[in-house]
């Protein structure tokens, strides 16, 4: 059993990658991960490292490999120029978590609606609109937050088989 990294034990890939051990012996290291996933060992190092950043082909095997579909948001959020601008870092856990959560940033849609149209119903936002703008679309980003979380654990659920 190889020994566990101590450069790299905050970095998510490497973290991925010793989740995904667990159920994988072959993932254990560098060199099965290779195997699975087609990447040279060296480049899986270097991105364990922080060295270099993959390609966003890269991540998709990693993320495929791993059963860690988080991965994806994580380079989007902290590693791709574009995406750290446009998308925000999602933080997963249970099922049951990331669906109460939905259902708490959700329940107040309908007060959101009312004052969206009260808002828009003359096609311009005025000064004394701006706040109450700022503060809707900062509870739709966080449901859409909370949207994307739910699916992510879904989605790695599915792959476990349900579990």
């Amino acid at each position: 059993m190889p020994k566990r990294g101590t450069k790299c034990a905050a970095n998510a890939f490497y973290l991925a990658r010793m989740a995904a051990a667990k159920y994988n012996d072959r993932l254990a290291s560098r060199e099965g991960a290779a195997e699975v996933t087609g990447l040279e060992r060296n480049r899986i190092a270097y991105t364990e490292l922080g060295t270099i950043c993959p390609y966003p082909e890269e991540v998709l095997v990693y993320a495929d490999a791993y059963n860690a579909p988080e991965l994806i948001n994580h380079f989007c959020a902290h590693l791709c120029p574009i995406g750290r601008e446009t998308v925000d870092a999602v933080s997963t856990g249970s099922l049951e978590a990331a669906s109460l959560k939905l259902l708490a940033s959700t329940k107040c849609i309908t007060s959101i609606r009312e004052e969206l149209v009260d808002i828009a119903e003359d096609g311009v936002i005025d000064d004394s609109e701006k706040d109450k703008m700022t503060e809707i679309l900062e509870r739709l980003r966080q449901a859409s937050n909370d949207i994307k979380a739910l699916e992510i654990v879904y989605q790695k659920l599915m792959k476990e088989g349900g579990r």
